[in-house]
């Protein structure tokens, strides 16, 4: 690991989309994604085990996945737009070390309250993390800014579904304490961030020398294009992350009641869903370079609504197809989404990054209140009855532009 890390000073530094892609820096982004993911995911998957340690219901649950969430989306915005004027190289690091702090206030916390604060830190650090380490992915993609965003993204996904198999393995025999343990995990990714801090500071430090022309992959659209592509692209996030949120908070609690599985079987349900969310999110990028990411939008917001309306009259064993096929379609979109509005926008990555993972995170956390609530009220197989109209908002995506696919970069 110590040379791999040690391999990012040596990267190439690309710049404009004429240069190869830094795959060392993609790597480390991602991997430290990577561990950022699996430690925040291990706190949705010990739900049931702080649910019955403190006597929680599942309205006080939503308000943790709320508190961690909004936290996260309220600051990401000005995070973003604040580092497209100055940008803080090392900030990835220090943004992990928020990470590492929630970490152990969750390892030890005494009551609700204390959940409490440890999800809002652990946003926080997920707040500075996100807008600049998507800027590096994006200097480091050499033009191919779709595979850039998939391969970083893919990292966060593949942790996040290795956190509910760690806790069920781990925390949940051991319990809330064995948290700190994944403290090693934030020391390892602060160590990564700090070189590629590095790398992103020498590659500033070259553009300022040799200055040169910033021209935008496509034509400039009309204010009103843009404006109505962007609300567009929020309303397909909202129906994205809202439906998602039903599956990463409550799944668990869904396989539990319905079917009747333990606490363990039905975390390593959730992993396969996570898995399948892995997997579209590492196609989704490269597919949209080639073939157009508006293309990639149709199908997979739109694309998983047949199966999301299935699932809640499905048994136990098309439960777990229907999931993997859900989540393997619809996870394909956010890096087409993401890089689509950063064409929009052009000059304002962090702006654009920041904006959409911290409305992804927020969608996510106030779904998961709102959900718990009408969970609490109507029981949680309700839940999965309402939220699988959700993907057929993905008709909105006949309202964005088409953007010319521009041409690969040579190898």
């Amino acid at each position: 690991m110590q040379n791999g890390i040690k391999s990012i000073d040596n990267a190439s530094s690309p710049v404009g989309s004429s240069e190869r892609t830094v795959f060392k820096v993609l790597a480390a982004i991602s991997f430290s994604h990577f561990l950022n993911d699996m430690i925040q995911s291990l706190l949705l998957a010990i739900y049931p085990m702080i649910k019955g340690n403190f006597h929680l219901t599942f309205a006080q649950i939503g308000l943790i996945t709320l508190t961690y969430q909004l936290t996260a989306s309220l600051l990401q915005p000005m995070v973003g737009f604040y580092t497209d004027r100055y940008p803080k190289p090392y900030s990835l690091a220090i943004g992990m070390g928020c990470t590492l702090a929630g970490l152990l206030i969750l390892a030890t916390a005494p009551n609700y309250g204390t959940l409490l604060v440890a999800a809002a830190v652990v946003g926080t650090g997920s707040s500075v993390f996100h807008p600049e380490s998507s800027r590096v992915a994006r200097l480091a993609s050499g033009g191919r800014h779709g595979l850039a965003q998939s391969i970083f993204q893919v990292g966060g996904n593949a942790g996040g579904a290795l956190g509910p198999l760690l806790a069920a393995w781990i925390i949940i025999p051991r319990g809330q304490k064995s948290v700190a343990w994944f403290s090693l995990a934030a020391l390892l990714a602060i160590s990564v961030l700090w070189k590629v801090g590095g790398w992103y500071k020498r590659i500033r430090a070259d553009s300022s020398r040799r200055p040169g022309p910033h021209a935008s992959l496509h034509p400039t659209l009309p204010r009103r294009t843009v404006v109505l592509s962007l609300l567009v692209l929020l309303v397909l996030i909202f129906s994205k992350f809202f439906y998602l949120s039903s599956l990463s908070s409550y799944f668990i609690f869904y396989l539990m009641h319905r079917f009747h599985l333990s606490v363990q079987s039905a975390q390593v349900h959730l992993f396969a869903f996570l898995f399948a969310v892995a997997i579209g999110t590492v196609m989704g990028g490269p597919i949209g370079d080639r073939i157009g990411r508006k293309r990639v939008i149709w199908f997979s917001i739109l694309g998983a609504a047949p199966f999301a309306l299935v699932m809640p009259y499905a048994n136990l064993a098309w439960t777990r197809v229907l999931a993997f096929i859900i989540g393997l379609i619809l996870a394909s979109a956010f890096s087409a989404i993401l890089v689509f509005a950063q064409e929009l926008i052009p000059g304002k990555v962090g702006t654009v990054s920041g904006l959409f993972f911290g409305l992804a995170f927020g969608m996510a956390g106030i779904g998961a209140a709102i959900l718990g609530k009408i969970a609490d009220h109507e029981g949680i197989e309700f839940v999965y009855h309402i939220c699988s109209y959700l993907p057929l908002l993905g008709i909105l995506t006949a309202f964005l532009p088409d953007i010319g696919r521009k041409k690969e970069p040579a190898d």
